[in-house]
């Protein structure tokens, strides 16, 4: 028969008790999100630099220069007089040098052949630091639950881009071309503004924890994220009309504004023939589209500017008063481009600001979607 234990036993000497054991979700291996999130960044500050290259590129017209594509080899540039010159005697055979730049030295070459190089070496240094950085982080399984499909499809999403970057090239080097494609150039350009978006949309995830964001989604301000959501996707098509515009040198005719040549509506607005022909490759059209879709994206800002200061979050207020500001300042960039002939300076101005705004829209959107609660002292966090 057991022995009685004492009445008072339990409350004099009690026993350990083992520690408390969270839910799933605390059990749940978080991984390095702080130093995938520095990877992120590392690759959002490269992007943002190759976009901008890639305008210099497209303003300098040096695009062509550089008439093969040879991912691996082609990272060493021309180190001989004779690679030099066997180089300068591939790009005489296309037709730009044939029709537009005949007579050029080979030094004037070397200018426009060093954008294109550079622009080309920078998109392998952005694969080169995705590739190392996923497999080290795939490698010591430091990629948190859910993550590794997103970080996958970036690297092919940026593989992609390369081979529309030589699809682009390619349409330039055909007979009766001078330059690419416009439509193409807007694809290649379009996939940078995705790539870039889903870099900070994922920075902006991974600032934060997953119990945070779990908590700060039940206060997500629907209607707002959704209204942001149209405005992203509607500066998407601006940014393509505006590729298109940069693609075939629209923005160095019509140089009045408000008016365009002294009308509203352009004459040669339809003018070409087949019809569809007019959205690639009329100044008229393109340049037209891209006014009226300013316009029109400018007063949808103004409704969700409006909607987005009455937030009862601080964070987000502020947000939305950058994106703003920024979209108004863009508008009056891209005014002063137009009345100046879009000379390079303020063509490369323009295009880093739309980087920004972008950047600013999905930001706004963001906390839209995962709000930032104010403190006990009302000021909110104003950081993604």
């Amino acid at each position: 028969m057991a022995n009685k234990r004492p009445i008072f036993e339990d409350v004099a000497a009690p026993r350990p008790q083992p520690p408390p054991q969270g839910g799933v979700i605390d059990r749940r291996p978080k991984g390095a999100r702080g130093a995938i999130r520095l990877w992120l960044m590392v690759l959002f500050a490269l992007v943002c630099v190759m976009i901008v290259v890639g305008g210099m590129t497209r303003l300098t017209d040096s695009g062509l220069s550089i008439t093969e594509w040879r991912p691996v080899t082609g990272a060493i540039p021309p180190l001989s007089a004779e690679m030099w010159a066997q180089e300068f005697d591939k790009y005489r055979q296309i037709d730009q040098y044939q029709l537009i730049n005949r007579g050029m030295t080979l030094d004037e070459f070397k200018v426009i052949y060093w954008w294109e190089w550079g622009h080309r070496q920078l998109g392998r240094v952005i694969g080169l630091v995705w590739a190392l950085g996923f497999a080290f982080f795939w490698l010591t399984k430091r990629i948190p639950s859910g993550w590794t499909v997103r970080l996958l499809g970036l690297g092919a999403l940026g593989g992609l881009q390369g081979a529309i970057g030589w699809w682009m090239v390619a349409s330039g080097l055909s007979e009766g071309m001078v330059a690419v494609a416009s439509y193409r150039l807007a694809t290649h350009l379009g996939l940078a503004f995705v790539i870039l978006g889903l870099i900070a949309w994922y920075a902006f995830l991974l600032n934060r924890p997953e119990t945070e964001l779990m908590t700060a989604r039940r206060a997500r301000e629907a209607k707002l994220f959704s209204m942001t959501t149209g405005l992203m996707h509607f500066a998407f098509l601006q940014i393509l009309l505006g590729a298109l515009v940069a693609g075939i040198d629209a923005g160095r005719g019509y140089t009045d504004w408000p008016l365009m040549n002294g009308v509203f509506f352009p004459p040669e607005f339809l003018a070409m023939q087949p019809l569809w022909v007019n959205f690639f490759e009329n100044p008229a059209t393109t340049q037209f589209l891209h006014r009226m879709a300013g316009y029109l994206l400018t007063a949808f800002a103004v409704v969700l500017w409006l909607r987005g200061r009455k937030s009862v979050h601080g964070a987000t207020r502020a947000a939305f008063n950058a994106l703003f500001v920024v979209m108004l300042g863009q508008i009056v960039l891209g005014i002063v481009t137009v009345l100046h002939g879009a000379p390079w300076q303020l063509g490369i101005a323009h295009q880093a600001t739309a980087v920004l705004l972008w950047v600013l829209i999905i930001r706004a959107r963001h906390l839209a979607q995962y709000p930032r609660f104010d403190n006990l002292r009302g000021t909110g966090r104003t950081s993604a």
